[in-house]
């Protein structure tokens, strides 16, 4: 079996297990091979051209190219090395270097650069580590200066942090050092090529058929919404299906740090932040933006993640005739995500009395959806709850469906129940009145599911 084989694993991506000196040192003369093969590839070919021309062209001249190089090599490399070598420079020149095949796996929703010897995976909710790994410090800046520069940003010494997004809507973070201690760090969020839509999630179990028709019914009956959840809980993918129930004639303006909305109506303006230039200059906040939102006309406006004082335009936004507006949240629960939209509304800079701050979010907030991941890494809607209004100095508030988890099973799953509190929600009026009837039997607390 070849070295590129035994790297690469009987079914794809193998991974990490030991390996011996013998190993390391063939794995270091394979990718000082590449290296020279790809400098050869360069020195040869007019890369701006061959990105000017069409993709099948672009692929077949490259392809040409390096089969050339490699076959003059005095190296020693079996056939299958020289595919994969021929196939690695290609993903080079022509895209993201040694994440190509990581991002082309399906089952890969997370991939998690440590440095350029430890990548880690996420699949089924479990981190793994994969034998894919960079040249050195220089060759993942590389990837990382290609991934910014390709949607107007950049890192570097003197700004070692970005966001930013693949032509495919994933998300990216990277931190380079002086802030990272070694090499390095680069954070991949997949996004399916097909959005997942209601259906989906209430077949792998994030939601109940019940809970469906009650998110449909929300946001068809404009009701102001906000998403809360940990780090990779599914937030945004969650905010990507409600959003799919807003009728298809209505302007939306969705606004992020990062574009990753994947919104299937037609008529959506997208707009997206950008950070200062290298004199300091010109950067645009989401609070710009979404103060630039409202003079735009639009019916919804959807926020792809709240973190700073734009909570503040935000919630005067739902309180001025913005209805069913959506949005996001760090939060580990509803009272917290309430709490958190306080600190955040507290940070604009103007001087706003405590009492007067809960208020506008008791007034601008209808629901707060809480979802969370699970330990086995499942993710799942675990609260719906509804504001009912402010009682001296709390906001009040009543949970309609609840998630309770009742054990672990053999296989480390964990085994739950999703259903109604038996409270009937306040809102069933206002959605009754856009003309949606809903079941009175799904709220009732009598042994069901939310079905």
């Amino acid at each position: 079996m070849s070295l590129r084989e035994r790297l690469a694993g009987k079914g794809g991506l193998a991974l990490v297990g030991p390996e011996s000196p013998v190993d390391d040192e063939r794995e270091r003369a394979y990718q000082d091979l590449k290296a020279r093969v790809h400098y050869q590839v360069i020195d040869r070919l007019d890369l701006s051209l061959l990105s000017a021309a069409p993709g099948q062209q672009a692929e077949r001249d490259l392809t040409l190219a390096v089969r050339q190089i490699v076959d003059s090599q005095p190296d020693p490399l079996s056939q299958p090395e020289r595919e994969a070598l021929v196939r690695e420079i290609k993903n080079e020149v022509l895209g993201l270097g040694p994440l190509e095949p990581l991002l082309a796996d399906p089952t890969i929703s997370d991939i998690l650069v440590n440095g350029p010897h430890k990548v880690y995976v996420e699949r089924s909710g479990r981190l793994v580590r994969v034998n894919v790994r960079f040249r050195d410090d220089n060759h993942l800046l590389k990837i990382i200066d290609k991934i910014a520069t390709a949607v107007g940003r950049r890192v570097d010494e003197s700004s070692p942090m970005v966001d930013a997004r693949l032509a495919d809507g994933s998300r990216v973070n990277a931190i380079i050092p002086p802030l990272t201690l070694d090499g390095p760090s680069l954070s991949i969020r997949k996004f399916a090529v097909d959005p997942l839509k209601v259906d989906d999630l209430v077949r792998i179990g994030t939601i109940t058929p019940g809970a469906a028709r009650l998110m449909e019914a929300i946001v068809k009956s404009r009701l102001n919404v906000i998403i809360s959840g940990g780090t990779g809980t599914g937030k945004t993918t969650f905010l990507n299906v409600m959003s799919g129930f807003i009728p298809s004639h209505e302007r939306i303006v969705t606004i992020e740090d990062s574009a990753e909305l994947q919104l299937q109506q037609e008529h959506v303006v997208r707009l997206e932040t950008r950070p200062a230039n290298i004199e300091g200059h010109g950067e645009v906040t989401l609070r710009d933006l979404v103060r630039n939102a409202l003079r735009m006309r639009p019916d919804r406006i959807v926020v792809g993640e709240v973190r700073g004082g734009e909570a503040l335009d935000m919630m005067q936004a739902m309180n001025t005739g913005h209805d069913g507006s959506l949005t996001t949240v760090h939060a580990n629960s509803p009272r917290d995500a309430l709490s958190r939209l306080e600190t955040m509304m507290s940070m604009a800079g103007l001087e706003i009395p405590d009492k007067a701050i809960r208020q506008q979010v008791a007034s601008a907030v209808d629901i707060v959806i809480q979802l969370a991941r699970l330990s086995d890494g499942s993710r799942r809607l675990i609260s719906l709850s509804e504001l009912t209004g402010i009682e001296g100095d709390t906001v009040s508030m009543q949970e309609i469906f609840r998630y309770t988890q009742q054990g672990v099973d053999d296989r480390g799953r964990v085994i739950g129940r999703f259903g109604p509190t038996g409270i009937r929600p306040r809102c069933t009026e206002r959605i009754r009145a856009h003309g949606i009837e809903l079941d009175a039997a799904m709220f009732s607390d009598n042994g069901g599911d939310g079905r």
